[in-house]
């Protein structure tokens, strides 16, 4: 989890919207044939009606901004990415190439192990406090998340947590598969970034992607249809 102030570089080539990644990135898989697009997803939430008793800021020092939006389905937010590189360490998560390293995380795998950021995409939260508690709106580890940079959707779940007051953060493994830079000493994107959790929602094991690209596609084309079912999306 990151808590200094970063000066966040965003990488300069154009995004193609490859349909495939290279085979050391093949499960990070964006999109499938035939799911919503990006500027069908952001279209539901255009709108913000505010769940949180007050705004975020995207790094210390930042202006206390940003807010958490609900619908009866989901919470999002629009903010930055800074990268968590947190949890078990690999050649590009470590103390060496992180000096905020931690080897935890909030939630962790089936194995009881902490989760891979560069392996697995997964967002975090803020941490409950008086200013928004993820939990009391049907959120937990393991749900569904899609992030939506520029014309980029990537399927992950909710995998660790953050300061009190900070939002705008996801690993390494979902910053890559947006074509963000996802250095952690200096990457990430400095806006434009959409994250949109579903309620009542569980990937489980939480490290298997597959099923969180499967229940997100799922979820997220009832969401964009504008359905509705009994106990929200879960259903």
């Amino acid at each position: 989890m990151r808590v200094q102030s970063l000066t966040l570089a965003v990488a300069s080539a154009a995004l193609l919207a490859p349909t495939t990644y290279p085979a050391a990135h093949s499960h990070l898989a964006v999109w499938r044939e035939g799911a919503v697009s990006a500027a069908d997803l952001l279209a539901k939430v255009r709108d913000c009606a505010p769940v949180s008793r007050g705004r975020y800021r995207s790094d210390n020092g930042a202006p206390a901004n940003i807010p958490v939006c609900g619908t009866r389905d989901a919470v999002f937010w629009k903010a930055d990415m800074d990268i968590d590189c947190d949890g078990s360490p690999g050649p590009r998560c470590n103390r060496r190439t992180d000096p905020y390293f931690a080897a935890s995380t909030a939630y962790a795998q089936s194995d009881g192990r902490p989760l891979s950021a560069e392996g697995l995409p997964f967002i975090v939260v803020p941490a409950p406090s008086a200013l928004w508690d993820y939990r009391d709106h049907g959120i937990g580890g393991g749900s569904v998340v899609a992030v939506v940079y520029r014309d980029r959707i990537q399927y992950a779940v909710v995998g660790d947590t953050g300061p009190q007051g900070i939002i705008g953060e996801a690993s390494y493994a979902t910053a890559k598969a947006l074509g963000i830079r996802a250095d952690p000493h200096g990457g990430g994107a400095p806006s434009g970034v959409t994250y949109i959790v579903f309620k009542n929602t569980k990937v489980s094991p939480i490290e298997d992607h597959a099923a969180a690209v499967t229940e997100g596609e799922r979820v997220v084309r009832r969401f964009a249809d504008g359905s509705r079912a009994d106990g929200g999306l879960s259903g």
